[in-house]
């Protein structure tokens, strides 16, 4: 089948050594003339869209097209567009293919979502993707290998521009078994919370390590949680604004009433 795409650029937040970021590799190879990678050099999992603005980025060659930042997914989507292929910019930018679906409130912290937001910033059409697991020894990658670039394709023929970007994510379960490509809502997700997890090393030091805390809670019919769950492909749109427009009403009624009233 003939490339759809000249260009595209390939990133993640597991790092350029991710089983997933192959697999992607894989895909975007039958999509696109021309693949070029650049990913974190270290594994970025919850820095969200943040960029470097108090260190420099170093960059390193990995081969052909390939290079490692020591940076976040955000630094890597910027150093992409704006130097890598500065003389000629991606026509897409897809961000994983992420260990472990990205539902609910994870997609705010999630790199691999956050790549893919700081390609919208930037103008460029951008997706992420994660793959669902419950066993991590047994991640079905082939799923989303199977599945992606049908997945790709038929996004591609949409267009959403600048507007949003796009969160993908393949359910734990075998490709033949997948349901149809389903249009979602964010909903709430799977995470209750997050906890510290405190230990004492050799020298008697103090160390912490942070911890989401899941578990199952009510999620609306349309979101990608209940897709996922039931064997679903979804895909669900984000952008920036995050306005809640219950609480924006409520206080908009309160902060206009006269003081002391």
């Amino acid at each position: 089948m003939e490339p759809l795409l000249g260009r595209v650029l390939l990133t993640n937040d597991d790092g350029i050594h991710a089983p997933g970021l192959a697999v992607l590799e894989r895909v975007a190879a039958a999509l696109a003339r021309e693949v070029w990678v650049v990913a974190p050099e270290h594994d970025q999992s919850g820095t969200s869209h943040s960029i470097s603005l108090h260190s420099p980025l170093r960059v390193s060659p990995q081969g052909e097209r390939r290079f490692a930042v020591l940076g976040t997914p955000g630094d890597c989507a910027v150093m992409g567009v704006r130097a890598l292929l500065a003389e000629g910019p991606p026509e897409l930018i897809l961000s994983g293919i992420n260990r472990g679906a990205n539902l609910g409130v994870e997609t705010v912290f999630s790199g691999t979502v956050g790549a893919a937001m700081t390609g919208m910033l930037l103008g460029i059409p951008s997706i992420a993707l994660s793959q669902a697991f419950s066993d991590p020894d047994a991640v079905p990658w082939a799923t989303a290998e199977a599945l992606a670039p049908d997945v790709i394709r038929r996004l591609l023929a949409e267009s959403w521009g600048d507007r949003a970007c796009l969160s993908v994510n393949f359910p734990d379960c075998a490709p033949e078994e997948a349901g149809p490509l389903t249009l979602t809502r964010q909903g709430v997700g799977l995470v209750e919370g997050i906890d510290v997890i405190s230990r004492t090393d050799p020298r008697r030091i103090g160390y912490h390590w942070l911890q989401f805390r899941r578990g199952p809670r009510p999620n609306a019919e349309d979101s990608e949680t209940v897709a996922v769950a039931q064997g679903r492909v979804s895909v669900t749109p984000l952008r920036f604004e995050r306005t809640d427009e219950v609480t924006y009403a409520s206080l908009a009624a309160s902060l206009a009433a006269p003081s002391g009233s």
